[in-house]
């Protein structure tokens, strides 16, 4: 019961950190061209700003918690918690841009936390067989990889809400993947040591796919539909993960009839509180952004939080 805590509280503040990245990277990204959405253009502007750099140190924070939480803890625990992200991004965010949050968005809030809070109290899963899967996860990786390549092939070519959701499939196969070579990292080096790592190929896998993730996740977090793109990584993280670790590593949840019925409810509950929060959230960052490449200044804050809670309210 103390390591469930302990995994369940460590999760929640990956999720902290990551609400913190999310939210300062987006802001970082507001008035940089639309062209540049996917190119090096993008990236030689924000590495010389110290803000997108604090928005990737708290990034950075909030996987090392999350690998810190893999490393008790199973995937189909740890990575449903993730999406708990969106509540801390949504007050920080409203925070930053001196807007009210609506009664609507806080409803959306309070579901989702009912719902993860059931989904942390009755998730109980059993171990998997974490060495036996390092070659397969490999294999796995490498296909998915190319997948991604895929998405961001016909991403590059394309523009609008396509490009967002190209690249938020390509973001959340990513960071699904991710999670799972970081549970085996640190399985074994919790039960080897750090030879066993050092010699094994999921690490060489684990760091150019994580590297990727994040240039995807920049570029999505600016393709022109944060409404579309944020949810979907979102969202599609944990399920890709959770596929996998079960699939790939063996990972089940240890539960009855009756919790697995209440489980599926609150992943339903959680799906649609993610959905509709990270549809809020983008439609604001949305106006910012037009805003800027308008005008050249944000939009009166004060203004826009009249307009969004008089929009929560009808």
């Amino acid at each position: 019961m103390i390591q469930h805590g302990v995994t369940v509280l460590l999760a929640v503040l990956a999720a902290v950190f990551l609400a913190i990245g999310i939210v300062v990277r987006q802001r970082a990204t507001l008035d940089v061209p639309a062209e540049h959405g996917v190119s090096s253009v993008m990236f030689l502007t924000l590495i010389r700003r110290p803000l997108w750099w604090a928005g990737t140190a708290a990034a950075i924070a909030g996987y090392v918690f999350q690998a810190l939480a893999l490393a008790g803890g199973s995937l189909l625990l740890v990575q449903p918690i993730l999406v708990s992200a969106l509540l801390f991004a949504l007050p920080m965010s409203a925070r930053l841009a001196h807007r009210r949050v609506t009664r609507g968005e806080w409803a959306w809030a309070v579901l989702l936390t009912a719902a993860l809070a059931v989904f942390v109290v009755l998730a109980k899963a059993s171990p998997g067989d974490y060495e036996a899967s390092l070659s397969t996860s490999a294999v796995v990786a490498l296909i998915c990889a190319v997948a991604v390549g895929a998405c961001v092939i016909v991403a590059s070519r394309t523009v609008g809400w396509r490009r967002a959701v190209l690249l938020a499939v390509a973001v959340g196969v990513l960071f699904g993947v991710v999670a799972v070579l970081t549970k085996l990292v640190m399985h074994l080096l919790t039960h080897e040591g750090v030879g066993a790592v050092l010699s094994t190929p999921v690490l060489y896998l684990l760091v150019p796919l994580g590297v990727l993730a994040v240039l995807l996740q920049q570029s999505a977090f600016h393709a022109g539909s944060l409404q579309t793109s944020v949810p979907t990584m979102l969202v599609l993280e944990p399920i890709i993960a959770v596929l996998l670790g079960a699939v790939v590593l063996g990972e089940q949840l240890d539960v009855g009839r009756w919790d697995g019925v209440a489980i599926a409810l609150a992943t339903l509950a959680m799906v649609a509180g993610t959905i509709a929060l990270g549809r809020d959230e983008g439609a604001y960052e949305e106006e910012l952004e037009a805003a800027v490449h308008r005008t050249g200044t944000r939009p009166d804050p004060h203004a826009a939080a009249d307009s969004q809670a008089a929009s929560g309210s009808g």
